[in-house]
């Protein structure tokens, strides 16, 4: 082929996709508005420690094995992955603790030890995940959603699965504790999910987990990134740093170029967004897309997020990789964090532990680490961070140092945090949401922005506001969903 394609954002979508392209002999140029690619899968070099902003939980490592196997490379000469283990340990503000293990043996003794009719129950929600992970992602995580009649298609297998109930609804069918409720419904909130609105289809992560593990990029995130951007380039791809894209042309019903801030216009034969849906719609003058913006705005938006990064003396060897601190509250604070107006006073918290696993992402004798809180985003709470922020930070160093790492202040050589005001101006993400489109089902499928746009004919979307969504194997999906449409469109 000599077709050219551009894609604009380099984030884990935007690079499967740029991988794909290119191995099938699409000439295809990634354009970067950052120094540095990843997207949100970004990093800072800070007094010899790696801050990778995330996401660091690897998942179905299998799906980015595959990006170089389409070209008959192995993705261990760019990239080493290391296994977690556990997957998470998660405790409550009582104390209590449960491991997260991908044994079937050891998860059975914790829940017994919470509630010993729940093993059961736990054996029976595992074939339920097992179900929709089936139907869910094997079948329909890449496959492309353009019109009405493919949603009707996979609805009696979504209906048999009962996909208008909640993660937590369908969770709580299986188990009574309401520890273990919430041990194996919050892994929506990784996907910018409430599990109480998210449709129990998402309960398919927790067989995504058991069976492919969770793992971690030896020397960090951004080491999968550097291994994604050295196959592309390898393979002839162009990525294009400090570049953003400002506005795209479109003539009829297509679009003809795009210009980008430094003035660099050019002209290609197909257009794939890995920004921001709303955003991208608002960079054209074309009417579909002002009134593809007009609909944007009037929908559901995941949260934002608060991310504290910090530096300590000390490895800190009985903190695991992963930790889910638990609140006092969950449905309270579930319904603070999706619907405003303000800050939670009792946040939760995912924090994560490289060092723990990879000790090269700090000095000798230090560790690295993030604490992540879910919070509003500025549409539902307009929070001046400026100010907020070093508040909160503070706050939760203080639940650190209660909950998870005692001694923490004194100990402590640095921190930095990225929040909603850098996510929405940095990442330029609507409302300074963390995870685009809220995955409720009327905004999943062929009901979330579409991997073709139905009106401009060469216009593509990746990544996690288009189907199937956010996470890593979810945007890599969307990836491989968009690289058929786009393949099969350029050989015409």
């Amino acid at each position: 082929m000599t077709r050219r394609a551009a894609i604009i954002g380099s984030g884990f979508a935007g690079l499967a996709l740029a991988i794909r392209l290119q191995s099938a002999g699409i000439k295809t140029v990634i354009y970067e508005a950052r120094d540095r690619p990843g997207g949100r899968a970004y990093y800072w070099e800070k007094d010899g420690h790696i801050f990778d902003a995330g996401p660091t939980v690897i998942t179905d490592p299998d799906c980015l094995r595959e990006l170089w196997a389409l070209s008959g490379s192995d993705m261990a000469l760019d990239v080493e992955l290391l296994p977690v283990s556990p997957f998470y340990r998660l405790s409550w503000p009582d104390g209590s603790t449960f491991d997260y293990v991908n044994d079937d043996e050891g998860l059975e003794r914790q829940i017994h030890a919470l509630d010993p009719r729940d093993v059961d129950g736990y054996r029976r929600f595992l074939k339920y995940s097992a179900g929709v992970f089936e139907e869910g992602y094997v079948k329909l995580g890449a496959v492309p959603f353009l019109d009405f009649k493919s949603m009707l298609n996979a609805a009696p297998q979504l209906a048999r699965y009962q996909a208008w109930r909640s993660v937590y609804a369908m969770v709580s069918r299986f188990v009574r504790n309401e520890k273990l409720r919430q041990a194996f419904s919050f892994h929506t909130l990784l996907v910018g999910g409430n599990p109480m609105t998210t449709s129990a289809i998402y309960a398919l992560i927790h067989k995504l987990e058991r069976d492919g593990g969770v793992w971690f990029a030896k020397g960090g995130t951004n080491r999968l990134v550097a291994g994604m951007v050295a196959h592309f380039e390898r393979l002839g791809g162009i990525l294009r740093l400090n570049e953003p894209v400002e506005e795209m042309e479109a003539h009829g019903d297509r679009i003809s170029s795009l210009r980008t801030a430094s003035g660099w216009s050019e002209h290609f034969d197909a257009v794939v967004s890995n920004a921001d849906v709303l955003r991208t719609y608002e960079m054209l003058g074309h009417p579909s897309a002002r009134s593809a913006a007009r609909r944007l705005r009037r929908k559901r938006y995941s949260p934002s997020l608060f991310v504290l990064h910090f530096a300590a003396e000390g490895s800190w060897p009985d903190v695991p990789h992963h930790n889910i601190l638990f609140g006092p509250r969950y449905k309270g604070l579930l319904d603070e964090i999706y619907k405003g107006p303000g800050l939670p006073t009792d946040p939760a918290l995912y924090v994560h532990h490289p060092t723990v696993t990879d000790p090269s992402l700090a000095p000798p004798g230090k560790s690295t680490f993030y604490a992540l809180a879910p919070v509003p985003h500025l549409g539902n709470a307009p929070i001046d961070w400026a100010v907020e922020g070093p508040a909160f930070a503070e706050r939760l160093i203080d639940l650190l140092e209660e909950r998870l790492l005692p001694g923490l202040r004194a100990n402590l050589t640095g921190h930095f945090h990225f929040g909603p005001a850098e996510f929405e101006t940095e990442l330029r993400s609507h409302l300074g949401s963390a995870f685009s489109l809220e995955p409720v089902l009327t905004q999943s499928a062929y009901f979330r922005v579409h991997n073709r746009d139905s009106t401009l004919s060469n216009l593509y979307f990746v990544g996690a506001g288009t189907h199937p969504g956010a996470g890593i194997p979810g945007v890599v999906g969307s990836a491989k969903a968009t690289a058929g449409l786009m393949i099969a469109d350029l050989a015409e």
